[in-house]
């Protein structure tokens, strides 16, 4: 009886030591050793990381009825949909950048580093129009297209038009470590560059209208009429010849795609964005769009004066409609003008907006890549160009007589 007991009380003990060590073991593989506390559990949701100050506000151009298009890089739907990332209207803007503007916000005096002052000097009289176009130092292609296509200078329809393009210095000049003698070359060989010394930014498109105006009153007196525009722009430049043969130059004239009663927006996380205490109001005032527009000469002396009377606006385009309002000058909307493309109308969805018969009869058409302005205007001066209906749309689409239009839908028409 003894030896049995005593065998259990073994048998016992050996599977008490051997549970022990299974423990042990266990113990050993969930701490590492020389560190026998327990590691901190993981939270259910990784904590965010705190963002850096927020600028106070960021000037951007101005909410319209119809959609504008967004000069800085947005996010893409696919992106979104495969990589989860939050949406934003526009890049978000660094302290640096935003400081650097407040703290030259208020200076209007920069130097002129190339000048053309002989450009209206050429033809006796002076130019009928002089086309004026916002680039950027490395957009050389946007500027050649231009050149060889509506921006010829010399005649057209019996008038004289000259050419100049208005550039800032790069934001990062060790991107490009050649740009000054790239520039300066550019300049001897087709004299149609001013460059100021002043950082080719948004936020200094408003400086770039005001150096314009002030270079065109003082070198450009004799000009009749300014065409202001982008790069990206298609330009029937007979059809805007033929528009201002009709007008007197000693007169006022601001023509272009208008924008009225464009609310600033508030949304902070807005590409857009205003804050109150930058533009108390609720309405911006009438104001062209950016893509192109035509003024006279004795338009342009009067906002000349005007821009150095009113405090200096982050949006280029907003800016002007001040000034504007500031000499009581109502800018006139024409339908030739299509600052947001050509529009198509959803009772046609298989008609092609990128056709010479609907370009032939505008003026302005904006957003258009280098290939498209290229092609173009030469389909518009090609001698086949016909415009017959059948011919140029492969599915006629017929306006229901009863239906009332739009005036979109009976421009493209």
């Amino acid at each position: 009886m003894r030896v049995h007991l005593k065998g259990d009380a073994i048998c016992t003990l050996f599977l008490l030591v051997t549970l022990c060590f299974l423990l042990y073991s266990q113990l050993e593989y969930l701490i590492p050793v020389g560190n026998k506390e327990p590691a901190p559990k993981r939270p259910l949701v990784t904590p965010k990381t705190p963002s850096g100050p927020r600028a106070p506000w960021r000037p951007m151009p101005a909410e319209a009825t119809v959609p504008r298009p967004q000069g800085t890089p947005t996010v893409r739907r696919t992106e979104v949909a495969n990589k989860k990332v939050p949406t934003t209207t526009a890049a978000p803007l660094t302290d640096s950048a935003f400081k650097h503007y407040l703290l030259n916000k208020d200076n209007r005096n920069f130097n002129l580093l190339v000048n053309q002052p002989k450009k209206c000097r050429k033809t006796p009289g002076g130019p009928f129009l002089l086309i004026a176009i916002k680039s950027v130092v490395e957009d050389f292609d946007r500027r050649e297209i231009v050149r060889k296509t509506w921006g010829r200078e010399g005649l057209v329809n019996g008038e004289q038009v000259q050419r100049v393009f208005l550039l800032g210095t790069p934001k990062n000049r060790t991107v490009l470590a050649t740009w000054e003698t790239l520039i300066h070359q550019e300049s001897q060989t087709y004299r149609d560059i001013l460059l100021w010394d002043f950082m080719d930014t948004f936020f200094n498109l408003t400086l770039k209208e005001i150096h314009f105006l002030n270079w065109a009153a003082e070198f450009c007196h004799n000009v009749k009429f300014i065409f202001k525009g982008d790069t990206d722009v298609f330009v029937n430049v007979e059809n805007i010849i033929d528009f201002l043969e009709r007008h007197d130059a000693t007169e006022d004239l601001f023509v272009g795609d208008i924008i009225y009663n464009a609310r600033p927006i508030r949304v902070q996380k807005s590409k857009y964005y205003i804050p109150e205490t930058m533009y108390g109001l609720n309405i911006y005032p009438a104001y062209a769009g950016g893509g192109g527009f035509l003024l006279s000469s004795h338009t342009l002396r009067k906002l000349s004066r005007a821009c150095s009377e009113v405090e200096l606006f982050p949006i280029d385009d907003v800016f002007l409609g001040m000034c504007l309002q500031r000499i009581n000058l109502k800018p006139i909307l024409h339908e030739g003008f299509k600052t947001f493309g050509i529009i198509k109308p959803s009772a046609a969805p298989h008609l092609q907006t990128f056709d010479p018969c609907f370009y032939k009869d505008l003026m302005v058409v904006h957003s258009l890549k280098v290939a498209e302005i290229w092609l173009m205007w030469n389909l518009l001066h090609s001698p086949r160009l016909s415009c017959t209906q059948k011919k140029q749309v492969k599915k006629p689409f017929q306006w229901k007589k009863k239906a009332q239009m739009t005036p979109q839908a009976s421009h493209l028409r």
